[in-house]
């Protein structure tokens, strides 16, 4: 009965008087298992043999859950509008807020990097946690604009002045980054003895985009948004379930290839290779077929979510509030209608930040913790979904 990670989830307790979930074994998500001995060994079994404790090669006693404790956020203090955007391309802000939702986004601009945002929103995590940064065991940063090729997060974990040098690194996956990194936390801790992971969302995307382009240039933002995933006994487990999914057929819809420069000057072939030594590489700006990428997210979504609830033992009722990717407002409103999810429990900062990728979620979250709506013991259903293309859901409790 162990998932396709290798270990057992314990028993999914609830704040309110509502039903256990079932027991059961699921693809992919954390399993419920009630009534299960909390003391598992984790092997490689031949499908039908019975796992013998004696033979397993790494016997571990698995019985702990995982919660969010702190949240935190950046953005850069440079702010556009959409009337800013006008004077730059063809468009205006009835335009763009019509269709999309959004009336502002913030852009890295000056001494302003992205590393020094995931910091600011790492530390303020930290902050509300009330966990010193010696105690981190691991800095997860999700992110496709590193501002260095081999990965941002060793930056932020020395920034941050963790002395015991603990393991940081980046996840690459767009929009989804933040889902993959929470449900990576979560499996640290639960199979690796991890007590506290910090998992931040920053990208700055506006790096790589086409301000030509009126179609993708009024989307995009930059910011940085944190939690505190920390370790705790497993009747306070907050992360139910997840589900999670990618398609690399997708990708024509929405990408940012490498693109040879067609003239360097800094190298140069002495005839004796063709093709040798290689021209330098540089990534494109991002490309977007807008309307195929809506598709995609009306429908996959909606069902990845529900994926995750039933994974839970839940449905869209028992949820407090649900939290998408800050893509489009007509994305957010389709998929809340779809679930039959009202209004007013749906979160959505899109229109002062626009499409900030990676960090869109944990951005969402920190505005809404701090502002009160968001409280202790709420249900929240949170969605990812964009490049790759890659999309996934986790179901989880704040606090």
């Amino acid at each position: 009965m162990a998932n396709a990670s290798g270990y057992f989830s314990p028993s999914i307790p609830s704040l309110r008087k509502r039903n256990p979930p079932s027991i059961g074994m699921y693809r992919s998500g954390f399993p419920s298992a009630e009534g299960i001995s909390k003391r598992i060994f984790c092997s490689s079994t031949i499908q039908g043999a019975e796992a013998s404790p004696s033979k397993s090669r790494v016997p571990r006693l698995i019985s702990k859950g995982c919660k969010l404790v702190g949240c935190g956020s950046a953005v850069p203090n440079l702010k556009v509008s959409n009337d800013d955007l006008a004077k730059i391309v063809d468009t205006s802000d009835e335009w763009i807020s019509v269709r999309t939702g959004i009336r502002n986004r913030h852009i890295l601009a000056g001494n302003d990097t992205l590393t020094a945002l995931a910091v600011e929103a790492a530390r303020k995590a930290l902050q509300m946690a009330e966990v010193d940064p010696d105690d981190v065991d691991l800095v997860l940063l999700c992110t496709s604009t590193p501002e260095d090729l081999f990965g941002s997060a060793p930056q932020i974990q020395k920034a941050l002045g963790c002395k015991r040098n603990p393991l940081a690194y980046d996840i690459t996956a767009a929009c989804s980054g933040f889902l993959l990194g929470l449900v990576s936390a979560a499996c640290y801790i639960r199979g690796g003895g991890f007590s506290n992971v910090l998992v931040i969302g920053a990208d700055a995307l506006s790096r790589y985009v086409d301000w030509t382009d009126r179609g993708t240039c009024i989307l995009f933002g930059d910011a940085a948004g944190a939690v505190l995933v920390q370790a705790c006994n497993s009747e306070e487990d907050g992360l139910f379930g997840f589900d999670m999914h990618s398609d690399g057929g997708g990708q024509r819809n929405l990408n940012a290839p490498i693109v040879e420069n067609e003239v360097d000057h800094a190298l140069g072939s002495n005839g004796s290779v063709l093709g040798f030594p290689p021209r330098r590489s540089s990534y494109s700006c991002i490309q977007m077929k807008g309307k195929e990428v809506f598709r995609f997210a009306v429908r996959c979504v909606p069902q990845s979510i529900e994926s995750a609830l039933q994974k839970a033992g839940l449905t869209v009722s028992s949820i407090d509030w649900l939290l998408l990717h800050q893509a489009n407002q007509r994305i957010i409103d389709v998929v809340a209608t779809r679930l039959e999810v009202p209004p007013e429990r749906v979160i959505s900062n899109l229109a002062n930040y626009g499409n900030t990728s990676a960090a869109s979620i944990p951005l969402a979250l920190d505005e809404a913790v701090r502002g009160g709506k968001v409280k202790l013991g709420d249900i929240i259903a949170a969605s990812g979904f964009g490049a790759g293309l890659t999309w996934g859901s986790a179901i989880v409790r704040w606090g």
